[in-house]
This record gives structure tokens, sequence and C-alpha cells, in this order.
């Protein structure tokens, strides 16, 4: 087959694609530069190794804020020629970017007038309250003088973020520039949603030359000498605001973090790697973390998902509860304060339905996209009861129960009600309209969800583990009801979640495969293919015990553990494909809620299993990050994983992944009532020999624990308490 026939083949496949998912990541080639990503509250950018945003095709490149690009470029060059990459780096906070660059030779006439290597440049970026600021420093290390021209060329589309994702528009609104002054240019846009908006660029000192889209400043440099540039982009500042100098900016900046991670359980353990993972991954969450009237709220991931997302932010609060269950309330407070209350198709939205996704672009204003306040997930309503009873099981905070207990009860009626549609006692979905997503639990691609030939379910939809949070949500509620004095309430809602966990067995589990059915189609035939999602019912808690240890067994056979991780769908099935989004993938944060599953019916060994193999990637990673997803390949002797390429990174739920896997191996539980922490069953894995604890809280109270690994035994010792509080082992379910 010709080069040309595959090309054809594949552009065939992605329009396909694109036409089945509408939303659709294409991703159509590398990008020449890797990319890094900074971002504070509501603002995120991506630039490349250079510093650089705009300067090499293929990446998401931009200054955003609220789903608009308020930046397209910004690329900086020596004498019209690209400077050369000496290095690129991440402060280990993620409050700044460092990146050291150099000049290649410079020719005029036909001689050179510079040597290589003779400037030192050094561009340090940071974002901070809506604006991306960077100092430029130049040092000239050659015997001579050394004089040469510094342009920023920049520029902006203004760009909705689901148009740099590919979406096309037919009519965009009106761009213009104009230069303020000196020192300062305005790029302005009125939307057709007729909103405007503005990037104001401000340089110091003034350049030599300014247009609408370049400052050039012409520089000598005596030998040694060293000269230092500033430039300040903001979202939607008034033209005449100027902002805080670049330093002083820099340290509040970096104050405010430090700030933040006050009251977060302290990690160290044994394994300077497994640190540096850990060190990372809390950086990351802390970027993330989005400063809302309602708390700290984990946005999804960068560049794609940096906003609220239902599911996103009670999957992370979750995995976060037992190191900072403040994330959890400010996550419950928000989402409940965006609960549905009425029914709208568009949206997805039904009354007591949970948000799925909120967005603040010009496509969303004008619903060219669904996605303003959109409600087309079928989880993420019984996760958000799932949440509340686990954050006041944590913290025995009644005052915050009896302020969601509405929320929860509109969840609950949404759960039996529009949620089951045909009654049969399931949760289960299908999009109110085309323009919704066709598949709406966590795996939402449109091919997520088939059968065993490969067809694909069609009708409404019953997701396997959404009947597990379900039921986990069902009892938790009656143990919230009971602290409140619902006696009844308490009772019903305990007799609902058995009479599920009963009908769930009948409908879902396939003997011939040691597992459970992926789903149920709208004729209520099963989904009989192996998939992760079984794994996620053990952390539920709905499985029978008799059959939890064949789900374990299965999910750690060749065909779906990679000696990476658990795969999405296991190999050999119809639609198996190890580089796909939700079909072979490996995920971390699927993993992580599989692991705590693991642990509850005391599966230890498969624990450290999945422990150590999530870990053995994260050493593979660029920063020791976990991405979204990676590839589902076979682990071979000497290579790492294979990655995704348009994998989110950070993504909040996977960097919460390590705190989850040491969480599930400890067997951490925490009793508010009683004042008390127990680790239930703990094992660590090979490579950790001590796991330090400092300031675990639990209420007004806190502990510092020591854990050593002693073969398959962990010993513990408490350093020091603060408060009344107790610290046990427990050696048995």
């Amino acid at each position: 087959m010709s080069a040309e026939a595959v090309t054809q083949i594949t552009t065939l496949q992605i329009l396909e694609t694109v036409a089945e998912s509408p939303f659709y990541i294409p991703m159509t080639g590398p990008a020449a530069r890797p990319r890094r990503s900074l971002k504070h509250d509501d603002t995120f950018i991506v630039l490349d190794s250079h510093g650089d945003i705009g300067a090499s095709a293929g990446g998401p490149d931009g200054l955003f804020n609220a789903d608009t690009r308020y930046l397209a470029r910004l690329e900086l060059v020596l004498d019209e020629v690209q400077p050369l990459l000496l290095g690129s780096n991440l402060r280990d906070d993620n409050s700044s970017l460092t990146v050291d660059l150099t000049n290649p030779d410079v020719y005029r006439q036909g001689r050179i007038v510079l040597q290589k290597d003779m400037l030192h440049i050094v561009r340090t970026i940071f974002l901070w309250r809506g604006a991306a600021y960077q100092r430029i420093g130049v040092q000239n290390h050659s015997e001579d003088k050394a004089s040469f021209d510094l342009t920023l060329l920049f520029g902006n589309d203004f760009a909705d973020l689901f148009e740099v994702r590919g979406e096309r528009r037919p009519r965009r609104g009106i761009a213009s520039s104009k230069l303020l002054g000196p020192s300062e240019v305005v790029l302005e846009y009125t939307g057709l949603d007729g909103n405007s908006r503005t990037t104001a660029l401000q340089f110091d000192p003034r350049p030599t030359r300014l247009a609408a889209n370049a400052a050039t400043y012409h520089l000598d440099l005596a030998p040694r000498q060293t000269h230092s540039l500033f430039v300040v982009v903001s979202c939607n500042k008034p033209a005449t605001s100027k902002q805080a100098p670049f330093f002083r900016g820099l340290l509040a900046h970096r104050r405010e973090m430090r700030a933040q991670t006050k009251g977060v359980v302290s990690i160290e353990t044994s394994n300077n790697i497994f640190n540096e993972v850990l060190c990372r991954s809390m950086a990351d969450l802390n970027i993330l973390m989005t400063d809302t009237p309602e708390g700290r709220y984990p946005y999804a991931g960068i560049p794609w998902y940096s906003t609220t997302f239902g599911r996103d932010g009670i999957i992370t609060a979750l995995q976060m509860l037992w190191i900072d269950p403040r994330v959890a309330r400010g996550v419950l407070k928000r989402l409940a304060l965006y609960q549905a209350k009425v029914v709208d198709p568009l949206a997805d939205a039904a009354p007591g339905k949970i948000l799925h996704e909120m967005r603040g672009g010009e496509m969303a204003a004008l619903r060219e996209v669904p996605f303003a306040q959109y409600y087309g997930s079928v989880d993420a309503t019984p996760l958000f009861v799932l949440l509340a009873g686990l954050y006041v099981e944590r913290t025995g905070d009644d005052e915050m129960l009896a302020e969601l207990w509405p929320a929860i009860e509109a969840a609950l009626a949404w759960v039996d009600g529009a949620g089951d549609p045909d009654r049969d006692g399931f949760v289960e979905y299908q999009r109110a309209t085309e323009q919704g997503l066709a598949n709406q639990g966590w795996k939402d691609s449109y091919d997520a969800i088939f059968h065993a030939d490969g067809r694909l379910a069609e009708g409404y939809i019953a997701l396997a583990e959404v009947q597990g949070y379900v039921f986990a949500g069902k009892r938790l509620a009656a143990r919230c009801a009971r602290r409140m004095g619902l006696w009844e309430r308490a009772r019903q809602l305990e007799a609902e979640a058995a009479q599920l966990a009963e009908q769930f067995e009948s409908a879902f589990w396939c003997d011939e495969l040691s597992t459970y059915a992926l789903a149920l189609d709208g004729a209520k035939q099963p989904c009989r293919v192996r998939t992760s999602n079984a794994g996620q019912l053990l952390f539920t808690g709905i499985v029978r015990e008799d059959r939890a240890q064949r789900v374990a067994a299965s999910l750690m056979q060749p065909n779906f553990f990679t000696g990476w991780g658990i795969r999405t769908v296991a190999r050999g099935e119809a639609r198996y494909n190890p580089m796909s989004y939700h079909d072979g993938s490996i995920w971390p944060h699927d993993n992580a809620l599989i692991a705590l599953g693991l642990a509850r019916y005391g599966f230890k060994h498969s624990v450290e299993q999945v422990f150590k193999a999530l870990f053995d990637a994260a050493t593979y990673m660029d920063l020791r990050r976990l991405p979204e997803l990676f590839c589902g390949f076979r682990r071979e002797k000497g290579r790492g994983p294979t990655l995704y390429p348009v994998a989110c990174a950070p993504q909040a739920w996977a960097s919460a992944t390590p705190f989850t896997l040491l969480e599930a191996a400890l067997g951490l539980e925490f009793d508010a009532d009683h004042g008390e922490i127990r680790l239930r069953n703990p094992r660590l894995p090979a490579f950790l020999n001590e796991v330090v604890l400092r300031d675990l809280k639990l209420g007004t109270s806190s502990a510092d624990l020591r854990l050593r690994r002693h073969g398959d035994e962990v010993s513990l010792e408490v350093i020091k308490t603060r408060g009344k509080i107790q610290v046990s082992i427990a050696l048995s379910r």
C-alpha cells in the first residue's frame, strides 16, 4: 500500500471518529518541541521548551483564561534567528519555568558578527492573578562588545478552547490591536456573544521599536555586561492598570503557594525517587487547585480540562481525603451550589443532577457547545453522595452534613427518578440531544461501551460501576441519616442498597468470564466484556465475597495486568487497542480505585503489584509525573511505558494516584467519632522500607507515624500525638 493511500485511510478514520464523537481531540502530528504548562486559578499557559508560544506546530500553545486564548504567539528571536536551547526547567513547586538559551552563529553580510555560545539568555516565566510575567536576562560572555536585536513576536486569535481542540466555526467576532504608548500594546476582540476580551502587553524598559505584533530591543552589551527585560501579558485587565513588579509578584506568588499546602499531611519515605514522585504529585495538585467562592476546587487537567468538572473533582477529592479533607469540602459545596434545578435537554440537566462540566468561553455562551453548565454524566450524581458520606466519616463534620443534606436528598431523588427512567432499579443514561456526550461514564469515548462481538451498546445504558457507586452512596447516606436522627430514612436507604446488590449480581455477573459485565444495553442485554470497571466495583463494596476473589484474580492476569498497571480493556476483547483512549490503555486513577477495592477485600499482595507497577511507570515519566493515561502495551525488560500523545499532564486524578496507592497499601481508616486512626492489614511494597507521616489529622488532633517494612509485616511507631487520638493496627476485615 502506498504512503498516500495510508495517509488517505488515516485521514478518513480521523474524520469518521470526529463524526462519531464531536468533541474528540485529534492528534495530527507531533509537536516539534516538548511542552510545559503553568496555571494559577482560572489562567493557564502552555509554552514550548524554549519558553515560546506558537513557535512550532503541533501543540495547544497559548495563554488561556476562562476557556479563551489570550495570547497565541510570543516568540523570541535574535537578529531574526531562533536562539539555541541549553535547558528548560520547571521549578519543583510549579511556580515558574526557567529556560536557558544561547545564540547561534549570527551572520551579517556573509560574515560572523557574533560567535555561537557568547550570549546567555535566561527566560523566567510565572502566572499570577490573570497575568503572565516574564523576565529575559541577557549576559555577554564574549571578550568583545555584542550588538544585536532581540525581538519578541506576538499575536492572538482569541480562539475558544474548543476551536483550539479542533472545532470549526462558520463565524467569529471582530479582532483589533492598538498601541497605547511606547511600551504597551492592547489586543482586543468583540465576540459574537457581545463580550469584549482584551490582552494587554506591557514592556519594561520601553522597546527600541514597538509595533502591533513585535517589540524589538537593540542591545549593545560590553564584555560580561548583563541586561534585563520584562514583559507582562494581562487577561482582561484595564488598559491603564499596572501589574506588580516581576520580583515582587514572584515572591508573593510563591508565598501563596506555600500557604496553600499548610495543613496537608507530610509524607517522607526511604525511597528518594518515590519522594520525588510524591513531591511532583503534590505540586501538580496545588497548581490545579483553583480558589472559588465555595472553596478550593481541583480543576481536571491542562490543557483541555482546566475547569470545574464534577466527576474529576469528586474522585480527586476522594483520593485526597486522607491527606487533606478540605478539598472534599470545597468540591461538595461548589457542586451542591450548581446542582441542577430544572430540566434542560441541551445541557442534559434534570433536578438533582450534579454538574459534569462548566465552561466560560464564547462558544459555550452561544451554546455552540453545550458545556456552559453541562450535566451529561451518569456517575457524578451518585459519586457526590458517596463523597459526602466519606467526608462526614473522615471528619465528623455534622454542620457540613446538615448543610449538604438537601443536596444529597435531591441527588438520591434523581438516582431513583430520572436516573432510572424505566424503574428497573438500575441507573442508566442516554444523551438528551445529539450535541451531548454519547457515553456518560468516565469511559466516555464513543466506542467505549460495546458487546463481546464489538457492537456498540445502544439505547439506555446501565454501567456496572455506576450501580456500585449508587450502592456505596446509599449505604453511606444511610449512615449520615442515622447521624441526623432520621432512623426511618436510614432503614429505607439500607434496604434499597441491599436490594440493588441482589439485583446487580443477578443481572451483571458473567460466570464464564469470572467477572461482571461492562454494562447492560437498552434491551437489558449484558455487555460480556472483560474491563477494569469490575475493579472499581471492588472499591464500592457491592461485590459478593465469593466472587471478589475471582474478579481480583482476573485483573492480575497478563491479559489485564501489563507490568505497568491494569488495562481498561483486557487483551483479546473485540475492541481491545492498547493505543486507544479507553479500550486498552492504562489510567493511573483507575488503577488507584482498583487498588482501594483490592485492599477492601484483603488482596494486599495484588495492591503491592499495582503500586509497584505505577511507581515504576512514574520513574520513566517526564518530571516523575503520572499523566492522565498511557498506552497499555506489555512491559518489556529495559524499556519504559509508551506514552499517549494527547494525555493531559498534569491531570488531577492522575496526580492524586500515588497518595491513593499509599492509602490502599497502609489500609488507612478514620473513625472521627471515637478519635481513632486504624491501619488495616498494612503492607508496604518492596521498594519502600519506611514511611513517615507527619501531621496526620483527625478532627482537631493529629499524629506523626513511622511505618517500617519487615518482609510481609509492617511495624508502627507513633512518634508524636497532639490532642486526643488513638492509632492502631487491625489485622482483619
